[in-house]
């Protein structure tokens, strides 16, 4: 009887310790890292991203400074390359989210703003949640008399409770807090009135915390209460995001989702789904693969991302850091992946302006650029589809590194230095983009030699993908076509695309039906100037545009070496085509 008494003794004291071991577990690590109930709080709508973010960014991060900025802008637009988003990263104010702008770097910030806004540039700045007491490479280094006066003011989660970060040692402006807020938004409105277009929100949040005798706590006091780091992380990424649209509609915030490899890490993002227009995962490494960074991990976080809910996810072109040169396949691959990715953000340390670089590179990824800028108009309808309740943009097919790139497109990107390259096609037919003259039937396994101007990406037979074509650089239009919306066409049986315009005019719905040698295209909603490229294996008889018949070489052509039937169109009223 003794033993038995002994022996539960013993299995209530382990009970217990396990009991108290997952209290601490829970509140320790789960509750304020996860939140409650694990993530509900955060999976939620995805913001419809601006049409002008799903177009080309343009950075760089060793000199930041209006004539750098200037100068390589200036020489991807000489040198045709798209760009629509200039990203300025820190250091760029006196002290770091102080908002005034360092003038020795940027001398008349009023002209350089105005004019890139002429131009059409759009502009994102970086900051962060934090009022430092020391500002590394900042313009003000010793900024310990603003951070005591926004600590004495109550403005601070902790009572100003400090934490050393990358960017120098400072604490936590306290979103909860009216008053503080109406000194941050304040000190924001001077550059709010310079014409933003966004923030880059770097991930200082993730350190909000507090100490007990010298251990790390997830926690911290704030003007509301007690509030751990996932719920700061959130008021961070969504009152900074809804503090912005009410300056500018069209504003949007670039946050980071997930962007570690450890399954625990922040594994369900770093920013709240409803608050992230676009993400990037950095910072990565110029390079194949290695332990913690790469071409692999930047892939490895987008899909990840994409598993979680984040609709518009890329990286930093050829990875952030790393060695000061380059690798040219690294650079190429890593920009063929983002054109078929919802963000092709070409920016970080090492040399960016690609006419200093090889011909080869400055040739295709000028190519992809102009690729990814031709499908905003898929991408951005699948931005609306996502918001409205469907897929992610980007669909991991959990084989490698591949995924579906909306409904119609595959990408299996390529993540070695080596030109043969395996692919797992999924079920369906399909065609690669480089030679859509074969279809392939799925699913199929094979390893195919591609050359560092090709990619492995393939178009369902079927597809109706809507295009902006203003180049000859794809193979698919010329500059001639950059006032039509492009229709690019493989007819396959039933067919329907609706349109989403980003130009914010509405919706257009194409509906394709295959009937033998007989092809018919109805256009619903918005009408549009419009070209029909659609595959034909041979030259139609006869084309109708609402009942007349249109001349050929004047209403359409065709292409027997592309296999193409050209339908341009300016205006119409039922938008009804019969091809036989």
């Amino acid at each position: 009887m003794k033993k038995r008494g002994c022996l539960f003794r013993i299995v209530q004291g382990v009970a217990a310790l396990v009991v108290l071991l997952g209290v601490v577990v829970y509140f320790y690590f789960i509750l304020p890292i996860w939140g409650f109930p694990f993530m509900a709080q955060r999976k939620t709508q995805t913001p419809i991203t601006p049409p002008w973010a799903l177009e080309c960014w343009l950075w760089e991060d060793d000199y930041n400074t209006d004539v750098y900025t200037l100068e390589l802008l200036n020489g991807y637009l000489e040198h045709d390359f798209p760009v629509r988003t200039v990203l300025i990263d820190s250091p760029w104010s006196m002290r770091y989210n102080d908002f005034v702008i360092d003038e020795k770097k940027f001398p008349n910030p009023d002209k350089f703003f105005g004019d890139l806004e002429k131009r059409g540039i759009r502009v994102v700045l970086w900051m962060t949640c934090n009022v430092n007491s020391d500002s590394d490479d900042a313009a003000i280094s010793d900024t310990s008399a603003w951070y005591e006066e926004a600590k004495s003011k109550g403005y601070l989660t902790g009572n100003g409770a400090q934490v050393s970060w990358w960017k120098g040692y400072g604490g936590f402006i306290d979103y909860t807090n009216p008053e503080a807020m109406t000194w941050w938004r304040g000190l924001q409105q001077r550059v709010f009135d310079l014409g933003i277009d966004g923030w880059k929100l770097d991930g200082a949040a993730t350190l909000f915390r507090s100490s007990l005798f010298g251990i790390p706590v997830p926690y911290m006091r704030t003007k509301s209460g007690i509030m751990s780091t996932r719920t700061y992380m959130d008021h961070y990424y969504r009152d900074e995001y809804q503090h912005g649209l009410t300056q500018n509609p069209e504003f949007a915030t670039l946050s980071r989702s997930i962007d570690s490899p450890v399954p625990f890490v922040h594994r369900w993002g770093t920013s709240p789904l409803d608050a992230s227009p676009v993400n990037w995962v950095g910072d990565n490494k110029h390079t194949w693969k290695d332990e913690k960074f790469g071409i692999e991990r930047a892939l490895y976080c987008i899909l990840r991302s994409a598993d979680q809910g984040y609709c518009v996810v890329g990286s930093d072109i050829a990875g952030y850091h790393g060695t000061k040169e380059i690798p040219a396949d690294v650079y190429i691959r890593w920009a063929q992946f983002s054109a078929f990715s919802g963000l092709f953000m070409n920016g970080g340390h090492g040399e960016r302006a690609m006419w200093k670089r090889s011909k080869e590179e400055l040739e295709i990824i000028r190519t992809y650029s102009w690729l990814h800028t031709e499908l905003v108009p898929y991408l951005y309808s699948h931005v609306v589809f996502c918001h409205n309740g469907g897929k992610t943009l980007m669909r991991p097919t959990h084989q490698d590194y591949d995924y579906m790139l909306g409904d119609d497109i595959f990408v299996s990107p390529i993540h070695a230095p080596e030109a043969r390259h395996t692919v797992h096609l999924p079920k369906g037919r399909w065609r690669w983009w480089f030679d859509d003259s074969k279809v392939i039937e799925g699913p199929k396994t094979f390893t195919q030699e591609f050359r560092m101007d090709q990619f492995p990406a393939y178009i369902r037979d079927g597809a109706i993908l809507p295009m902006k074509v203003a180049r000859a650089y794809t193979g698919i239009g010329d500059k001639d076509w950059e006032n039509y919306l492009t229709l690019n066409v493989y007819p396959n049986g039933r067919n329907v695309f609706t349109v989403h315009h980003p130009d914010k005019s509405g919706e257009t719905t194409v509906s394709v039906v295959q009937e033998g040698s007989k092809v018919r295209v109805a256009l619903e909603g918005v009408k549009k100037p419009h070209i029909l490229r659609v595959f034909m294996e041979k030259k139609p008889k006869q084309v109708t545009l609402d009942g007349t018949a249109l001349a050929e070489g004047d209403g359409w052509t065709y292409d027997a070496t592309e296999k193409r039937l050209v339908v341009r169109t300016d205006t119409y009223v039922g938008g009804q085509y019969v091809i036989e």
